[in-house]
């Protein structure tokens, strides 16, 4: 038959246990040593009494005037006697030279020898002694009497060992009840803290408690997602290592035990994390990532602190920007789908009213509208996500009615930008720019559809029939040796230069609310790729971006490659 296995004693219960034994071990320990360090004293207590009693005798003028009588023990017995009685001791015993007594509590050993040493005191020295005498053991002290520098006498002073014994018993009933009370409150103090450690503790044992602390580590170690827990101070608590990396918190940060206030994120993202109210898959920032933060408050009776999960959103966005772009490219083939198909009616018409050289030039002419714009894209930028992206966003503005320019200057040959340089992080800033640009100039300088104010030239080849005066956004992208310069600049009202901090901020917009991205996004795939992000007024009036980008692969394949030349050539 197999035994039930028996649950072990929880981690309360065995410390309950063990404080209980540990406290009757103190409390006996102290006790014991209580009792004995009483009955040293008792005894110092009891010879310190004798001594005294037995050189006031000595000392007194009337013992010596009785030694000189025919017969001392008629003056000394009825003295001693009283003596005895006030000090409290057992005997007190005077004799001459010779150890004959004078006087003894039992009058019959008067006459006898003194039992017990006399030597030290013969030789004029008082000492103490533990003797057996006619009363039984006794603490003692034999001291002389001197008459003129003569010892004429002893006396003996002395209280029995029993009697010692008694006033120790008598201690010890006292220190058995205070040992004990307090047994009985160190038991009653350690159920009363054991009861609340076994609340906290669930019941668990030791053994499940460090089971429970390893299943823990290893958890936090392997969850993908950023979990942060703050206590009700907004100290952090604990942290996970893929927390740490969400909030670019490096490995040698001491993040435990700080506020949330000093670990220098982002305002927004800090603003969150110290809210009192749960928040629910917000987009937050940091220098380097988008991440969607949860919070929940701990709550039990008060806010004992929060929990905050984070995931990392900026692959997502990254894929959301490219699918958004994506159905602009196809909204935008649909248009010029739709538009190629009513020219092409046009041409029909013309071409069965018999005028073929008007159909032909109306052909023609729409054929150079579309081709400049992408000879022009194709043979100043080599590198072909930069090229489609152009194209694509071209298209969209040309629907909403505004022109997309590339600059003359603009130029990037093929290969020229490093493969560290994420093609993604290109589609983000551009796209984004491209897109605000494109949204101020359709809606001109006074915040409604129409030409701009500016009549400006516009850099670089215009599409033939292109009105001076339609609003129109100019694409800068030169790439040199050292960096990447992207410039993109607008016909539209700008924005002014109290707006300028604000307006890389998230959810910053003139669009209202669900907007504010675009902007924020673009200064972190710059600073994510070590360069800035710079916003003036353009040449149009309207607000130019001016991304630059810093080629650090290239350079430094450049400078090798020089170096090695140098090499050769010496």
């Amino acid at each position: 038959m197999r035994l039930p296995r028996t649950r072990p004693r929880s981690l309360a219960g065995q410390l309950f246990a063990m404080q209980v034994v540990l406290i009757a071990a103190v409390v006996a320990g102290c006790a014991v040593f209580a009792y004995a360090s009483g009955s040293a004293q008792a005894e110092e207590t009891a010879a310190r009494q004798v001594r005294v009693a037995a050189l006031a005798v000595a000392d007194s003028p009337s013992v010596r005037e009785a030694i000189r009588t025919p017969d001392p023990s008629a003056v000394l017995q009825p003295y001693a006697e009283r003596v005895r009685e006030d000090t409290g001791i057992a005997f007190v015993t005077i004799m001459d030279t010779e150890r004959v007594r004078w006087t003894h509590p039992d009058t019959s050993q008067i006459g006898d020898t003194f039992l017990g040493n006399t030597a030290k005191a013969l030789r004029g020295q008082t000492f103490t002694e533990t003797y057996t005498g006619t009363l039984g053991p006794s603490i003692r002290v034999v001291t002389p009497i001197r008459d003129g520098g003569r010892i004429v006498g002893l006396v003996s002073a002395g209280i029995t060992v029993d009697r010692v014994s008694s006033q120790v018993r008598e201690q010890l009933g006292a220190l058995a009840l205070a040992a004990g009370g307090a047994l009985a409150l160190g038991g009653i103090g350690t159920y009363v803290i054991n009861a609340r450690l076994r609340r906290h503790t669930h019941g668990m044992n030791a053994a499940e408690l460090s089971r429970l602390h390893d299943y823990h580590q290893a958890t936090l170690h392997a969850v993908r997602e950023g979990l942060l827990m703050l206590d009700g101070r907004r100290r952090v608590a604990l942290i996970n290592d893929a927390g740490r990396e969400l909030l670019g918190l490096g490995p040698d940060t001491e993040a435990v035990g700080r506020t949330v206030d000093e670990l220098a994120l982002p305002a927004p993202l800090t603003g969150a994390l110290l809210a009192s109210e749960s928040r629910v898959d917000e987009l937050h920032l940091t220098a380097d990532r988008v991440i969607v933060v949860n919070t929940r408050p701990v709550v039990g009776g008060e806010q004992r602190g929060t929990v905050v999960t984070l995931r990392d959103h900026t692959e997502l966005q990254a894929l959301t920007g490219e699918l958004d772009s994506e159905r602009g490219f196809t909204q935008a083939l649909r248009s010029q789908a739709h538009e190629a198909a009513n020219r092409l009616h046009t041409v029909v018409s013309l071409i069965e009213l018999g005028r073929v050289e008007e159909a032909v030039d109306f052909a023609t002419a729409e054929l150079e509208l579309a081709q400049v714009l992408t000879d022009r894209v194709v043979g100043a930028v080599e590198e072909p996500v930069l090229a489609a992206l152009l194209l694509g966003k071209a298209a969209q503005a040309n629907e909403r009615g505004v022109e997309l320019v590339l600059a003359e200057d603009s130029l990037i040959d093929d290969g020229a930008l490093p493969p560290s340089l994420a093609q993604r992080d290109l589609v983000t800033i551009l796209g984004n720019l491209i897109d605000n640009a494109v949204d101020a100039a359709s809606e001109g300088p006074e915040g409604a559809e129409g030409p701009a104010e500016s009549g400006a030239a516009v850099p670089g080849p215009r599409a033939a029939g292109v009105p001076a005066g339609r609003a129109r956004v100019t694409v800068t992208a030169l790439a040199d040796e050292r960096e990447l310069l992207l410039r993109v600049a607008d016909t539209g009202a700008g924005i002014g230069p109290e707006a300028a901090d604000e307006v890389f901020r998230r959810g910053w917009s003139t669009h209202g609310a669900g907007r504010g991205l675009g902007l924020a996004l673009v200064r972190q795939a710059a600073h994510r790729n070590g360069g800035t992000v710079e916003l003036d007024a353009g040449p149009d009036g309207g607000a130019r971006f001016t991304v630059r980008l810093p080629l650090r692969d290239r350079t430094a394949k450049s400078e090798a490659a020089g170096a090695r030349a140098k090499e050769v050539t010496a």
